[in-house]
């Protein structure tokens, strides 16, 4: 499930007005180039990438992101940068480095992390060091115009003005149209196993400039420091964690999406809902592919059989990126049996009392069990927290949690998570001050009459009172990043 629930790619413009003008003045132009012209190669934009304005902006939005004060294999922060080097010595020496030629990045620093939901399972991240993290956010703000251009629509994950619940939008969307047999895929190991040969060819597609690419590739060579100090060779994959592997991956799923959607094209044999009812009145299928990052479903407008042939074709066209698809995880259900998706569980059921069908986004257990092992940890009989830190802290979690899932049909479950936090923190406070149940009451009870729990001006924020509404399908109107004028400058 994704962190949060903003576009991706909105970073917080933080720079100054002056460098972040330029920037967004240049990624228009190389936007406006790529559009018009499908087959261009982009050379000279090294220049770009070691340009004044573009090290600052990117350095500004390495200072923005939560990971900043996480060091890298050279032990250095964002803070440890601006303390023992200076901003503009560290991004001079950067720029020369990158001008002369002499930049290589350092092995990521491994670190594991529980994947949520308890399995047990752990994610490895790749933490660069912060001057591999601008260099590589330098060459996203100059790669990523260029790209989208080529993107699919039928992609979500990483991209500017795009979000999870557009891809799940498109599968409510489709799903009330009869596209009701789902793949549902699982990649194994996506981001340890892709093709460097396959991701270079996809980008030499569009990049000329050979600095460009050896950057690129310098990136994608840079290996590892595990956690036990040894270092590996990454022959395979790109790091999760480094700022530039989301574009770097999507270009290369990209060829997947490309593949799937070809009918879809002008002209193709599903371009239109008269060809595609056409088709579907001779017996043969329709289908759309809904992508986030790795994780992805086709939705069929056929039959099992049908489905199960796009599986296997879909193997074939992973097979020359690395990639292959789970055995044991990917399978070909009904929407009536219900998917998971991106945290939600997406069914078609009869509407209770009616004999109408309609498909239903639920949210899925595992980020309920997550939700709660996290309340837990906060509300423990034991905890040495003061009850204003554990409010805050409670607050900020489901506030988040509540605004990425209140897309879905909630209710219920925000009102079964409101009691089951309420009375966490009510056996806390009991085992905390040896209280009975009368006591208890006389604390909590607030002159209206009702429980209440507060403390230094903090209130106990109530996730059943978050409004639940539906998100508004935005299809082909979700507005480019960088919008095509009639100037051709």
């Amino acid at each position: 499930m994704p962190e949060d629930a903003s576009p991706n790619g909105d970073a917080p413009r933080t720079g100054p007005t002056g460098s972040w003008t330029r920037v967004s003045e240049m990624q228009a132009k190389l936007h406006r180039w790529a559009v018009a012209d499908p087959g261009r190669r982009f050379d000279d934009l090294v220049n770009f990438v070691y340009d004044p304005a573009t090290l600052i902006v990117a350095l500004n939005r390495v200072a923005g992101n939560r990971g900043a004060n996480t060091p890298g294999v050279d032990g250095l922060t964002v803070a440890g940068v601006e303390e023992q080097l200076g901003i503009p010595g560290f991004l001079d020496n950067l720029r020369a480095t990158l001008k002369d030629g002499s930049f290589r990045p350092l092995p990521v620093r491994e670190r594991k992390i529980p994947k949520p939901g308890g399995s047990g399972k752990v994610r490895k991240l790749g933490i660069p060091t912060v001057a591999d993290r601008v260099v590589q956010a330098a060459l996203k703000l100059v790669l990523e115009p260029i790209f989208e251009a080529d993107f699919e629509p039928v992609s979500y994950g990483f991209r500017p003005k795009r979000r999870a619940h557009d891809a799940i939008a498109e599968i409510h969307h489709f799903g009330t149209r009869g596209y009701r047999w789902v793949l549902d895929a699982d990649v194994e190991a996506a981001f340890d196993n892709v093709s460097h040969s396959f991701v270079m060819e996809r980008v030499r597609a569009r990049v000329k400039d050979k600095r460009v690419l050896a950057l690129v590739k310098a990136f994608l060579k840079a290996g590892v420091l595990t956690e036990l100090g040894e270092h590996r060779e990454t022959l395979t994959g790109t790091p999760q964690g480094g700022i530039l592997s989301p574009l770097i991956f999507n270009i290369a799923l990209s060829a997947l999406d490309e593949h799937v959607m070809e009918p879809w094209k002008p002209g193709g044999t599903m371009s239109t809902s008269g060809k595609r009812g056409y088709r579907r009145s001779k017996g043969r299928p329709t289908w759309r592919i809904i992508r986030y990052a790795d994780d992805f479903v086709i939705l069929v407008h056929g039959s099992r059989e049908d489905t199960q042939a796009l599986r296997e074709d879909v193997a074939r066209t992973l097979e020359p990126m690395g990639l292959r698809l789970s055995a044991a995880k990917t399978q070909v259900v009904h929407m009536s049996d219900g998917f998971s998706f991106l945290g939600f569980r997406i069914r078609w059921k009869r509407k209770r009392g009616t004999n109408k069908w309609y498909v239903y986004t639920f949210i899925d257990d595992r980020p309920v069990r997550t939700l709660k092992a996290k309340i837990r940890a906060l509300t423990h009989k034991t905890s040495q927290w003061g009850l204003a830190s554990v409010l805050t802290r409670l607050g900020q979690i489901m506030r988040g949690w509540a605004n990425y899932f209140k897309y879905a049909v909630a209710k219920h479950t925000f009102s079964k998570l409101d009691d089951f936090t309420f009375w966490r923190l009510a056996h806390m406070l009991r085992a905390r001050h040896s209280w009975n149940w009368g006591q208890l009451r006389r604390h909590l009870t607030a002159a209206t009459g009702r429980w209440q729990i507060t403390a230094d001006g903090v209130a106990f924020f109530r996730i059943d009172k978050v409004t639940v509404t539906r998100y508004t399908y935005r299809g082909n109107k979700i507005p480019a990043p960088w919008p095509i004028t009639t100037n051709p400058a």
